[in-house]
């Protein structure tokens, strides 16, 4: 057997360092030659809330020679097209892709790939890349988990294989219904990555925030509202019913989630978004693909979206250089509120 994670940054170091120290014969795929280099070099360096170094196999995507059971894909959505195009020669006859990316990326992939050969992942933990082959695993050691599931036709045995790398580094909960917890995911990110990017900060900045905190339980009503009026039934986000917690149709209930929201966030108030990394490197970042699904779907089903829509707005902005990555800008949201 063989494998790959491609796009091995943050996540993906620390991932392929536990699969590797497990015996699993990984790839670490990257684009960033100095990335590579240092993995080859050094091996993985895992800081944070734990502490190793594990030698590494890593390569850049010219160097792969193909055959892979399994390839763990964790590039950002922007390029999936060109990138799914150019992994499915490289993939055995019967080889899985297991999408690690936020949003809903499973439909497109599976239309270049086949439903049969489409594995989703949810990743319920979060790191950052701190320097060339070290990353930061910035999720408490008992809050790690995964969320997978295959789609139409995927072989029983494939998702077993799956399930069992994944294991490697901490609990794997297997969905029967991957768009409830894809839907949960998209809560939380489209909440606490679109907001923390917005102010320029951590989880913690939006969910210990009195000011933040009022905004993000408007968002996560709006992701919900969106979510039922698509079909979805949110999935539970490590044995919580998010919807019953953060759900409200009063103030008193409103008032209560507002205080709910740093408990539950505690152990994960260090996750820096991605988007807010990709932005602090000058880089295009996926807010179409989080907040913007979110829009996208409320549309399609007559929901109105006015804090996704203003996130969105936000981090745009943001990304040309019209405005700073800053904690004053939760008062952009003060008319909707």
């Amino acid at each position: 057997m063989k494998y790959a994670i491609y796009g091995a940054g943050s996540l993906g170091t620390v991932l392929g360092a536990y699969m590797t120290k497990a015996g699993q014969p990984v790839e670490l795929i990257n684009r960033n030659r100095a990335h590579v280099e240092a993995l080859r070099d050094k091996g993985a360096h895992i800081t944070g809330t734990v502490e190793m170094t594990v030698p590494v196999t890593a390569l850049t995507p010219e160097e792969m020679t193909g055959a892979y059971d399994v390839i763990f894909l964790m590039t950002k959505q922007l390029d999936n097209a060109r990138v799914v195009s150019s992994l499915k020669p490289m993939l055995t006859e019967g080889g899985m892709i297991v999408t690690m990316q936020n949003g809903l990326p499973e439909p497109e992939i599976a239309e270049i790939i086949g439903k049969e050969h489409t594995v989703g992942c949810v990743v319920e933990w979060g790191a950052t890349l701190s320097a060339p082959g070290e990353s930061t695993l910035t999720s408490s050691p008992d809050s790690l988990s995964f969320h997978m599931g295959g789609m139409e036709g995927v072989p029983e045995a494939r998702l077993d294989l799956v399930k069992r790398l994944l294991e490697t580094m901490c609990p794997v909960h297997c969905e029967k219904d991957l768009i409830g917890a894809r839907w949960s995911k998209l809560l939380i990110n489209a909440t606490f990555s679109g907001l923390g990017t917005v102010v320029g900060g951590v989880f913690g900045d939006v969910s210990e925030d009195k000011a933040a905190r009022r905004v993000a339980v408007r968002c996560m009503k709006e992701c919900i509202d969106v979510g039922h009026a698509a079909g979805a039934k949110f999935a539970p986000v490590q044995g919580k019913d998010i919807t019953k917690l953060f759900y409200y149709k009063s103030g008193l209930k409103r008032a209560f989630a507002e205080l709910l929201l740093p408990i539950a966030m505690k152990k994960h108030r260090d996750i820096e978004p991605s988007m807010l990394q990709d932005l602090k490197r000058g880089k295009a970042c996926e807010i179409d693909a989080i907040n913007g699904v979110v829009c996208q779907w409320g549309r399609k089903c007559g929901v109105p979206t006015p804090i996704n829509d203003r996130i969105v707005e936000i981090v745009k902005k943001q990304q040309a250089g019209k405005l700073p990555l800053a904690k004053e800008n939760i008062r952009l949201f003060d008319n909707l509120l």
